[in-house]
């Protein structure tokens, strides 16, 4: 069912390339009005001439955080008052899709890393969530009667990843990451329910964006991924290094565009499902998290050369 108002909707993880800016540009030509985020807002330019408000936003930074919410206050309130409207108008959607990722063996993975990650998709969605839920119940009382017939808002939309359902060998902390926040949402979804405010959670899978590059470059704390001296799994360095830098991946999947413009119809019903399973192949990560774990893990051993990788092992250990 088409909307009966214009919505007001808060993106995080805008930069170029990615998913978020393709959720930005579908939101906006379905005739919303779009706060699209970035670290560095100078990179949004593309974003600005559709005419969408660029804000600056790091989600792991307190006052930035609170800056942004600032901004989008002052926003819709003055949209308020032109339109006239006895009750301030609210935010409507909040999409929390910022998110990071790291690879590296556990044995491995830095400690550092490992927390950073952590505060980048999981603790930095909870705070972006706290601070802009006044403005989401606000969207709840000043929702006309009409609006909230046809309309699924206020929404919260909690971005993880297929990678929540099974841990991914050599992104282990990244799956965990996700998984930890697919559990926040689920926490979400039932509480919030009490406030007037639905959640949802988008699981994406293989979609074409900048992410795999940005991966191969750069982890969370902004050094290159390698194997370090001295890994257990020195043997088979070539293997796991080449199962670390997903190439396997790269360039596979629908573009970002065909994924947003499902996302967005998805997010647009009357009655949005708990969990939108989107992007290439999503159809395999809801099969895995119905499988018995035998299965799942012979799976994973194929297709990340896990069989591979422990032939080579056992070899290495005989000489």
């Amino acid at each position: 069912m088409a909307p009966s108002k214009r919505l007001t909707v808060f993106i995080t993880g805008c930069s170029p390339g990615g998913m978020g800016a393709a959720l930005a540009s579908a939101f906006h030509a379905a005739g919303h009005h779009v706060f699209a985020t970035a670290r560095d807002p100078s990179k949004l330019s593309d974003l600005a001439s559709q005419g969408i408000e660029i804000l600056t936003l790091d989600v792991t930074s307190a006052s930035s955080i609170e800056s942004a919410v600032e901004a989008v206050e002052r926003s819709i309130s003055t949209k308020s008052s032109s339109d006239n409207d006895s009750v301030p108008a609210g935010l409507d959607i909040l999409i929390n899709n910022a998110g990071g990722h790291y690879t590296a063996p556990i044995s491995d993975a830095s400690l550092a890393s490992a927390k950073a990650l952590f505060d980048l998709n999981v603790w930095a969605q909870l705070a972006v969530t706290q601070a802009l839920l006044p403005l989401l119940m606000r969207s709840r009382s000043s929702a006309p009667s009409a609006a909230k017939d046809d309309l699924a808002v206020p929404m919260i939309v909690n971005h993880t990843s297929v990678g929540s359902v099974a841990a991914l060998p050599f992104q282990g902390v990244y799956s965990a990451s996700k998984a930890a926040f697919a559990r926040l949402s689920d926490a979400m979804r039932l509480e919030f329910a009490a406030l007037g405010i639905r959640v949802v959670e988008l699981k994406t899978a293989m979609v074409m964006t900048n992410f795999i590059k940005n991966s191969q470059n750069n982890n969370v704390e902004g050094k290159s991924q390698q194997l370090p001296r001295g890994s257990l799994f020195e043997p088979a360095r070539a293997v796991v290094e080449d199962v670390m830098s997903q190439d396997q991946f790269d360039g596979r999947g629908i573009t970002a565009e065909q994924w947003a413009a499902g996302v967005v119809s998805d997010l647009m019903q009357r009655n949005p499902p708990a969990i939108i399973w989107r992007g290439q192949d999503a159809i395999w990560g809801r099969f895995m998290s119905l499988m018995p774990t035998w299965m799942v893990d012979g799976l994973l051993r194929k297709m990340m050369k896990l069989d591979v990788v422990e032939q080579i092992m056992k070899e290495s250990s005989k000489d």
